[in-house]
């Protein structure tokens, strides 16, 4: 880490800049295994926040893999370095008063602690929902052929098969999606942004 630089703070406050935005900031970190649902509820959900005039952005695979990270491999210093580097990016886009939507498996929970810990040492919303499906339902559901692939031995350390996958112990909401739709989960996590103050 580089030892001579110095921080230097902007001249809009955090309070300033809700108040002209008109919302407050907050990270959800939607974690859970493959095709358990996460990007598919960070897709409508974003689309549902912004359809209410907020100002929301979804970070996940699609838009972190293939640039800010693309250096790294999925071994596991490579998977620590990922949820590192999506923290600090999401503490800064919620530091903007963004509603981030983070979608990552996120495995262990140490990251997601870190994660949780970093925005709350700058008084930054954070909520960890875990998207929640049984193994064999996500293997039946399978869309990009992963789960086959990882039995077949064709993907190394696959989380929830050859890689270990510690679900959250203590999440601020659980979504149990072989029991509910997307609209549901949606109208969940809306519901707590309501009762939380950031809608």
């Amino acid at each position: 880490m580089a030892t001579n630089i110095t921080f230097h703070p902007g001249s809009v406050s955090a309070g300033e800049r809700s108040e002209l935005l008109k919302q407050r900031g907050i990270t959800i970190w939607l974690t859970g295994l493959s095709a358990s649902g996460k990007s598919t509820i960070a897709c409508a959900l974003e689309q549902t926040l912004l359809h209410r005039g907020k100002f929301a952005y979804r970070l996940d695979g699609d838009n972190i893999r293939f640039g800010l990270n693309k250096d790294l491999g999925f071994d596991g210093n490579s998977r620590v370095e990922n949820i590192r580097r999506i923290g600090e990016v999401a503490k800064l886009f919620t530091d903007a008063s963004c509603i981030t939507i983070v979608a990552f498996i996120s495995p262990h929970r140490a990251d997601r602690q870190t994660a949780r810990e970093l925005h709350e040492a700058a008084k930054l919303g954070f909520m960890e929902v875990f998207v929640d499906a049984p193994l064999s339902v996500v293997e039946q559901r399978d869309p990009k052929g992963l789960y086959r692939k990882a039995r077949a031995g064709e993907i190394k350390e696959f989380t929830g098969v050859s890689s270990p996958y510690e679900p959250p112990e203590n999440p601020d909401l659980h979504l149990k999606t072989d029991e509910c739709d997307v609209t549901q989960a949606v109208e969940a996590i809306t519901e707590y942004l309501v009762t939380h103050g950031y809608l």
